[in-house]
This record gives C-alpha cells, sequence and structure tokens, in this order.
C-alpha cells in the first residue's frame, strides 16, 4: 500500500492522521519518525523569516528548504506549500510545480483554494501530480484573520469547496480555523481526508507549524498548544556559553585540538 493510499484508509479505520511543518533537515528528521505528512510550508515566511505574512515569501526560497527536509524525509509525505502568485492559471501552476518537484522531490504540493481554482487541481491531478487542498482562513487570500464558517452564506461556500476540491482529486484538505461544528459536517459528507489546523478534533488528521507547538514561533494564538518552551531553553543554554566564555571556562583542553 502507497502513502497516499494508507492516509486514505486512515480515514475509514478512523485513525488520526499526525502532521507538522519543517522547514530543516535536522527538524524534518525528527519529524519523519512521528508524522504522516510533513509540510515544507510557506509559513517559514513568518516563522523563519520574521516576514508580516506569508505573501512574500519566493519560490526560490521555497525551494531551497524544501530541499533541506528532503535529506531527512523518507518515510513521511512530503507536501511542499506553493507560495503566493505561484499557481495564478495553468499554464504557471504546471511550470513552477513541475520545478518543485523536480529539484525538491516533494511527494505532493499544497493549493491555497480562492473558491475558483478547483480546474487547477483536476488538471494537476490528471497529470499525475498529488495535491493537497486548502479552504478555511488562506493567508494568501484573506486580508485579515478571521475564524470561518460562522453564517450560513460561509457554511454554503465551505462546504462546496471542499466537495469541489475532492471531486477535483485532491487526496487531503487542510481545514483553517473553520468552525467546530461545520469542520465535522465537512469532515463526514466527504471520502478523503481532512487536516485541521484550528479546527477541532472532527478532522481526520491535525497539523501545526513546528515552531509554535516547539515555543520558538512568538506567535500562539488560541488554536496552538505549547508543547515545549524551547526559547526558555534556548536562551539558558546561551546564558552559560557567555558565562564560560567570560570566565575562561570555555573552551578548555576538550574542546582544544
Amino acid at each position: 500500500m502507497n502513502f497516499f493510499k494508507k492516509i486514505k484508509n486512515y480515514k475509514k479505520l478512523k485513525k488520526k492522521i499526525v502532521c507538522l511543518t519543517a522547514y530543516s533537515k535536522p527538524i524534518g528528521k525528527i519529524l519523519d519518525r512521528y508524522c504522516d505528512i510533513i509540510l515544507v510550508g510557506d509559513s517559514v515566511a513568518t516563522a523563519f523569516y520574521g516576514m508580516k505574512n506569508t505573501k512574500k515569501i519566493t519560490l526560490d526560497t521555497m525551494i531551497s528548504h524544501g530541499k533541506s527536509v528532503r535529506e531527512s524525509v523518507k518515510k513521511s509525505i512530503l507536501v511542499f506549500d506553493m507560495p503566493f502568485n505561484t499557481y495564478r492559471n495553468l499554464n504557471e501552476a504546471k511550470k513552477n510545480i513541475k520545478r518543485v518537484l523536480n529539484e525538491t522531490k516533494c511527494n505532493a504540493v499544497k493549493l491555497e483554494s480562492n473558491g475558483k481554482n478547483f480546474h487547477i487541481i483536476r488538471k494537476l491531478v490528471k497529470s499525475k501530480i498529488k495535491v493537497m487542498g486548502h479552504i478555511g482562513y488562506t493567508p494568501q487570500h484573506k486580508k485579515s484573520f478571521s475564524p470561518q464558517g460562522l453564517n450560513n452564506n460561509d457554511k454554503n461556500k465551505l462546504i462546496n469547496e471542499a466537495k469541489q476540491i475532492e471531486k477535483a482529486g485532491a487526496f487531503a484538505i487542510v481545514l483553517e480555523c473553520v468552525n467546530s461544528k461545520l469542520a465535522k459536517e465537512i469532515t463526514n459528507v466527504i471520502k478523503i481526508p481532512t487536516i485541521g489546523i484550528g479546527s477541532s478534533h472532527h478532522c481526520d488528521g491535525q497539523i501545526l507549524v513546528v515552531d509554535d507547538l516547539l515555543g520558538i514561533s512568538g506567535f500562539y494564538p488560541k488554536f496552538v498548544k505549547k508543547y515545549l518552551n524551547l526559547e526558555k531553553t534556548i536562551d539558558g543554554a546561551i546564558k552559560k556559553f557567555k558565562k564560560d566564555v567570560l570566565s575562561k571556562k570555555f573552551p578548555n583542553n576538550t574542546n582544544t585540538y
């Protein structure tokens, strides 16, 4: 059974799918021990480079991170998050995605829905490209953050988007900050897995930005659970290093050739 059939089968078995983001070889190596899916996310823009949003991260930069993560990921499905303005039409999408897959050797790409680009997913899938969809709060297309699916118009729109993405042939869909009841409904009406971020336990799987989970990003919205305060741990290590240098305890004979 290949990775994608395995993931689809998890939904039937009601086994949760574990997903996280990675931007480097060392983190990818650790995540590969535990994750079903690893996303080279465009969130690298904010989490790693300190940009205000994800819209300015370039394809070249994303590809560099994709190559790094690919070096250590052997087991998990590796998904490349297509950055803003790299798939505005079919020709642009095909050209950029072909480059991404050739250079990074990722297994799939993720495209944020703008409510209109279902035909691009369909054509990519027909070209044997694995695609993950993304609905709800889509940072590339929304001006400001807000929970999604809180009124009937939004609800119907999101259900339709999910169905259209499934019909187009995507292997999974990210639901970002979608109302809990609606996330449950979408998960129940489509046959492909839903991966939630801020969209309740009703989704078939969960994803977080690894920097948020580790407590190093400085960004901790309601949907994030900090499993570690890595900033504090790093702070302590740097403080000890400084103390050792100033007191001439480092380097000692053990650290010297």
